[in-house]
């Protein structure tokens, strides 16, 4: 599944336009695809449904159904709006499982993601990023990747307890043990930021899919080598993840990437680049 789309927000005294690719591919080893996600200007998420889990694919698309009856297409959110949205879906992928479930039996999905939003007058226009799980959010600013969220895994809170290393969490036998997701509590703790969302801004979304084959080193180099007049038929999203499934593909990889450029409506266009300029 992928697609790839922009669209613009007239906004009062500016405006706000997205350039976005997402896909998602079941794997080399995998038979069902437990990841989904969604791409539409407010919200861009990735969910990945729990691995050996019941319902791990249902969860995730539980996810993406009740932001998309929380958020309203083609208009800035709010922060409340989005919060509101992943408790609801906490509730909702929670309904999945019955009440005596525990375990491997109960419904569960990570989820991170970007929402543009209005946070008020005197905060004006942001992203706000927000993360359940180790589903990841990144930056890039065309050199440099930089992971936004942070894991929640066993493996992370034993790198921040000093117990381990990066490099050692890699490897770790622990390294898909999570210690929060959409469904497994009664409620549910996001960790969110929030980012001005003036000039311009990329945001890549992903399952570890991807970071379970590529490196943070790896997926950069891709990023900046990435010529959209060469390969218009292939975005980012595409080339990430067959540069994961060519690695050996072993879990669903799900790639989300996302460029803004919030600036006056009078501005002229000449000076787009990139990804933006490609799918004019």
């Amino acid at each position: 599944m992928a697609s790839q789309s922009e669209s613009e927000l007239v906004l009062p005294a500016t405006r706000a336009r997205f350039v976005f690719s997402a896909r998602s591919d079941v794997g080399r080893e995998r038979k069902v695809n437990e990841d989904s996600f969604l791409a539409q200007a407010p919200v861009f998420l990735v969910a990945d449904g729990m691995g050996g889990h019941a319902q791990g694919d249902v969860a995730s698309q539980t996810v993406v159904r009740v932001f998309e009856e929380h958020i309203a297409c083609d208009a800035p959110s709010t922060p409340e709006r989005v919060l509101d949205a992943i408790h609801s879906s906490n509730d909702a992928v929670r309904d999945l499982s019955a009440v005596d479930d525990y375990g491997t039996a109960v419904s569960g999905t990570t989820l991170s993601g970007i929402a543009f939003v209005d946070a008020g007058d005197d905060v004006g226009f942001h992203w706000m990023a927000f993360n359940v799980g180790d589903s990841r959010v990144y930056t890039w600013d065309g050199h440099t990747l930089a992971q936004l969220s942070v894991d929640h895994s066993a493996v992370q809170e034993m790198v921040d307890a000093g117990l381990i290393s990066n490099d050692e969490a890699e490897q770790h036998p622990e390294r898909n043990v999570i210690t929060r997701a959409i469904g497994a509590d009664e409620s549910v703790d996001a960790d969110v930021w929030l980012l001005p969302a003036s000039g311009r801004h990329a945001f890549l979304i992903c399952s570890d899919g991807l970071t379970k084959e590529l490196g943070a080193a790896e997926i950069a180099k891709i990023l900046a080598s990435y010529d959209g007049d060469s390969l218009p038929s292939r975005s980012r999203a595409d080339v990430l993840v067959d540069a994961a499934l060519a690695r050996g593909g072993h879990d669903n990889v799900t790639v989300v990437y996302v460029e803004s450029e919030l600036g006056n409506p009078e501005q002229d266009d000449t000076a787009d680049t990139g990804e933006a300029a490609r799918h004019r």
